[in-house]
């Protein structure tokens, strides 16, 4: 083992040992290297003169370019052309630590590490993969879950995908599912809660985050060591009895077997989908959030390098406009007019025909869990005979995404969905 990934596990064992029995074999051999970037780093301080360490050409005191790609640009070539660092613009993970302050009050105080820039959520979810999950481990979700888990856990890491219920009754989070899913495992899990929810649109209510929360904290006390993992992507979109804050605060601190993980950024939040800027935020003592985040950075490194420049440069821009409030407002209310919308059309008793909706209160979507018909033969016979996708989950449950449909269309597309069934009986 490199001395370097020596040190840094000497340091988190001082400090929280059960997060060292957390990390996977990866994780415990991974470490950020004294090579090219960090003498570049420090060239970039001390080299006054001539500064010959980083692989970029500059012409004329900036960064070379193309006038045809600049042309196009509206920021400064240094912005832009060279290599962010590994763990992205400082100053975009300050704005970014600052806005999870406003956002998340009970995170204030804590001790909570600067976000390190992911390229957007699931290279987030992948570095806590490769961080703490070895084969065989067990990754504890709610049975309605993205799909790209098993490939990030299951596929590449070798974990084994635990579900328990999400709804009980269909009402409520079911936190006696969570209970008994977490008395069955030993040793370590990862638990995965992302709210709002991906498909069903589901944010638990203050209650139910309270339960969460002491049943985290039960399994911990019972002796199994926890990488709880809040999946964020949706976060602020709440629009309807829900807790409005993430767990991550409300974890952080809480037991020396939880280790709080949280993966959020501003590609759903901020509507900018395609800019892939994402953050991974651990909560745990200085020594170790200072050892995590130079094993992330050193897993950034060994993968992609450093995220995209240009995108850190607009999303910080964004972070600090004086329209980025308003706007964000304009765009929450057109989302919220859609989700109440949506709930409103499914109150008509003729659906009830076909089927029932869980529970949905945020997000970008809702879910349909059919009665009798297959939900991949419907979402077939809707694409060919309507031209109306939405996607089959499983054999019963097709997910339609509100937030890409017009609210006035709103009202056609179940009308389409329920005539679609009206077809298949």
């Amino acid at each position: 083992m490199n001395p370097l990934a020596e040190q840094l596990n000497q340091d988190i064992q001082q400090e929280s040992p059960y997060v060292y029995e957390m990390l996977s074999k990866l994780g415990q051999n991974l470490f950020y290297p004294k090579g090219i970037l960090s003498q570049s780093a420090e060239a970039s301080e001390k080299a006054h003169k001539f500064n010959a360490t980083i692989g970029i050409a500059t012409e004329n005191g900036q960064p070379m370019h193309f006038k045809h790609i600049q042309d196009k640009i509206d920021y400064a070539p240094k912005d832009v052309y060279p290599y962010a660092p590994p763990q992205g613009k400082p100053a975009l993970r300050d704005a970014w630590l600052e806005k999870l302050y406003q956002d998340n009050p009970s995170m204030v105080g804590k001790s909570i590490g600067k976000p390190v820039v992911t390229n957007a959520l699931t290279h987030g979810l992948s570095i806590v993969a490769d961080l703490f999950m070895d084969e065989g481990d067990a990754l504890v979700v709610p049975n309605h879950y993205w799909g790209n888990y098993n490939t990030v856990f299951g596929v590449r890491r070798g974990g084994k995908i635990v579900t328990f219920p999400l709804f009980a009754d269909n009402t409520r989070f079911d936190t006696a599912g969570l209970r008994q899913a977490l008395s069955e495992q030993t040793g370590k899990a990862i638990v995965l809660l992302n709210f709002p929810n991906n498909p069903t649109g589901y944010t638990p209510r203050e209650d139910e985050a309270n339960e969460i929360v002491e049943v985290l904290k039960g399994a911990a006390e019972a002796g199994l060591n926890l990488i709880v993992v809040l999946d964020d992507a949706y976060f602020g979109l709440f629009y309807e009895d829900s807790i409005t804050e993430s767990l991550f605060g409300r974890l952080a601190g809480i037991h020396d077997r939880i280790l709080p993980v949280k993966v959020d950024g501003a590609t759903k939040e901020n509507y900018v989908w395609g800019l892939r800027v994402g953050f991974i935020t651990y909560a745990a003592g200085a020594k170790t959030l200072h050892a995590l985040e130079q094993k992330t950075k050193g897993i950034i490194r060994g993968t992609i390098s450093s995220g995209a420049h240009i995108s850190q440069t607009m999303i910080l821009e964004s972070l600090t406009s004086p329209e980025f409030a308003v706007e964000k407002q304009e765009k929450f209310d057109i989302m919220k007019g859609r989700a109440v919308k949506t709930k409103e059309l499914l109150a008509n008793e003729k659906y009830n025909k076909h089927w029932e909706y869980y529970p949905f209160n945020s997000g970008y979507f809702m879910c349909l869990k059919l009665h009798t018909l297959d939900a991949e033969k419907l979402r077939l016979h809707l694409l060919d005979t309507y031209g109306v996708g939405v996607i089959s989950n499983n054999q019963t449950d097709i997910r339609v995404a509100f937030s890409c449909v017009e609210e006035e269309d709103l009202e056609e597309l179940f009308e389409l969905i329920y005539q679609g069934c009206e077809d298949l009986s």
